[in-house]
């Protein structure tokens, strides 16, 4: 009796996951993106069972690259190339390339989804999620971005440093601008634009995630994985004296879109502080660097006026909230009665 009980309460809970995996969205399934792209049942080219094809030497007929394999002549094929015509549909992509400047917001301690939507609609070109100096971790900021993927300001990230890891969990989230910080050498800033852009540019895996999803950007003229290669805005920060050093060298690097001269680090780097000639020398370096490689140059919002600087980071949603209430309030701010006694009374 009580085996018949467990097996049939087997089949209830395996019957209950089918059902559950048949309404979830596809980039949510397992093995979604393996499965995706296999189209199943008929393998006229694959292997003999059991015997060595020789394909290492080999190419079948009608392949594009003949002869042994060889990595360094791979010739990269159409499967993923962007249909022709195809147009930039991300607005700070757009505003970069015709020179305007752009500003992100800073979403520096908030997990709220509704704060995350307010502040992404107050007027930024992008909000700038804080992953490097807060504590917030991927799947909070997945929420954020998923609650309102349209919002006026694009889903932008400062990940925690170069690594696969974190600009993989940015990029299958729907990350839009991805800013890269404390980049010292041209083989981290490789690095940092490899894992950031699918194949041939880059790296990145093909793994999902809910960029993939019709309500986020799998819906978007000529497919996500197609254009976003063309859309996606990468900004190296040059934060160090290492970094200086390599500037030039680093604002090259094919896929860079913007280098940022970091106001506050690169004075904790030099021991100078701003309007000292050895900071503004720091800063100048950046600016060149911009200049000779044709990308853009951002900083600080206090530096909107700085010439050739066209691409900022602006102040946190904390700041936002308290010069909102300032500017709503104006002569009432900060005239709270005041008793005697109690908690609020003057000390």
């Amino acid at each position: 009796m009580k085996k018949t009980l467990l097996v049939a309460a087997f089949a209830g809970v395996v019957a209950m996951v089918a059902v559950r995996a048949q309404q979830q969205p596809e980039h949510e399934q397992p093995s979604a993106t393996e499965d995706a792209v296999a189209s199943g049942g008929d393998f006229p080219l694959a292997a003999k069972a059991g015997r060595d094809s020789n394909a290492r030497n080999v190419a079948p007929a009608g392949a594009v690259n003949q002869g042994p394999f060889d990595m360094a002549k791979w010739r990269y094929g159409t499967a993923w190339t962007a249909p022709a015509g195809s147009k930039i549909w991300n607005p700070v992509k757009l505003k970069m390339m015709a020179g305007q400047k752009v500003t992100g917001g800073t979403l520096f301690a908030s997990s709220d989804a509704s704060t995350y939507c307010a502040f992404a609609n107050a007027g930024y070109d992008f909000v700038w999620t804080e992953m490097q100096h807060d504590a917030h971790d991927w799947k909070e900021v997945a929420n954020m971005w998923r609650t309102c993927p349209h919002a006026k300001a694009v889903p932008g990230v400062r990940v925690a440093y170069t690594d696969e890891r974190e600009e993989q969990h940015a990029l299958d989230a729907g990350a839009l601008v991805l800013v890269v910080p404390t980049v010292d050498t041209v083989e981290e800033a490789i690095a940092a634009r490899d894992w950031a852009y699918y194949p041939p540019l880059g790296k990145r895996s093909n793994g999902g995630g809910q960029a993939f999803d019709p309500a986020v950007w799998g819906g978007v003229p000529g497919g996500y994985r197609q254009t976003i290669n063309d859309n996606l805005v990468l900004i190296l920060m040059i934060e160090t004296l290492e970094g200086l050093k390599n500037a030039e060298a680093i604002a090259k690097i094919p896929g860079v879109t913007a280098v940022f001269a970091a106001s506050g680090d690169l004075g904790n780097f030099s021991g100078f502080r701003q309007g000292q000639p050895d900071y503004e020398r720091a800063i100048n370096i950046v600016h060149d660097a911009a200049l000779k490689a044709g990308v853009r140059l951002c900083g600080p919002l206090a530096w909107r006026d700085r010439p050739d600087f066209t691409c900022f980071q602006a102040g946190s949603e904390m700041a936002a909230i308290a010069r909102g209430a300032a500017a709503e309030l104006g002569s009432l701010k900060d005239t709270q009665g005041k008793p005697e006694v109690g908690p609020y009374a003057v000390k």
